[in-house]
């Protein structure tokens, strides 16, 4: 098993924000929206720092679990823009919870530090990358909700949940985040068919087709499905969701699931 040691300032900030997270999941019941929402903030804010000194530190680092670090702050991101918008959504002490969770793994696993031949451009790349899985991830969260408010609408014999979001809009919501994530993929995809030997500075370091690629290939295969069954055959409820969560799935072990199996399973540096 690789435990490598972050640096005491990655550690000390590391902790503060699970603490933040802590408190902010563990507090949210019994506090009111607005400090809730101040706590997940300043929760969010030391997070950013967290990512900022991995990434940009003296010795840049990355691998699965701080690639689950930034893919839950993304998703954070994106419900602090929406939650301006759709004030009913009901999902911080989950988040909150998630975002603990992934910091903490990222204390254990800060993953290694990135080739030193590999190009400018590679951050970028993982860039595109990681911002594809997070906007998977808000789609996700999403197929949550809507099946979280189907529940609630039996339970309640065809009454809308009170305060919630309609479902025609957290399916419309859905499908724009697969949309966008679907594009971020495939652009990240094709730099990497394209630029491969640019990118990791290495000779003869071509495309292949390892455990990475195609789980990511098969991940990009049923996202376009899904847009493709949304479009032609109007494709909704638990078929669309079925199908959102395998292609995420598979795109969990693309890049997470490999770089774990490498690191911890197999206790060796990526390739």
């Amino acid at each position: 098993m690789i435990l490598a040691i972050p640096s005491p300032l990655g550690v000390a900030l590391g902790i503060a924000t699970a603490a933040a997270y802590g408190f902010a999941a563990a507090a949210g019941a019994r506090l009111s929206r607005q400090t809730t929402q101040w706590a997940l903030g300043i929760a969010w804010l030391l997070h950013a720092a967290v990512l900022a000194h991995g990434l940009v530190g003296s010795e840049p680092r990355f691998g699965f679990a701080p690639a689950l670090s930034v893919t839950a702050w993304l998703v954070l991101t994106v419900y602090a823009i929406e939650s301006r918008m759709y004030p009913q959504l009901k999902v911080r002490r989950a988040l909150a919870w998630l975002g603990a969770a992934a910091v903490l793994l990222a204390i254990l696993f800060p993953g290694t530090p990135l080739h030193v031949t590999a190009s400018p451009w590679l951050p970028l790349h993982l860039a595109l990358g990681i911002a594809s899985y997070g906007l998977f991830g808000a789609a996700v969260v999403h197929a949550w909700l809507i099946t979280r408010a189907e529940k609630q609408i039996r339970l309640t014999t065809g009454a809308p949940p009170e305060g919630g979001v309609p479902l025609l809009t957290l399916e419309r919501l859905t499908f724009r985040f697969v949309t966008a994530g679907f594009v971020l993929l495939s652009a990240t995809l094709l730099a990497g068919l394209l630029f491969t030997e640019q990118l990791y500075g290495a000779a003869g370091r071509a495309w292949k087709w390892d455990h990475k690629t195609t789980f990511s290939v098969l991940a990009w295969v049923t996202f376009a499905v899904l847009l493709i069954g949304r479009a032609r055959f109007g494709w909704r409820g638990r078929t669309a969701r079925r199908v959102l969560y395998a292609g995420s799935a598979l795109l969990l072990l693309a890049y997470v699931g490999s770089r774990f199996v490498l690191e911890v399973v197999l206790a060796r540096p990526p390739v």
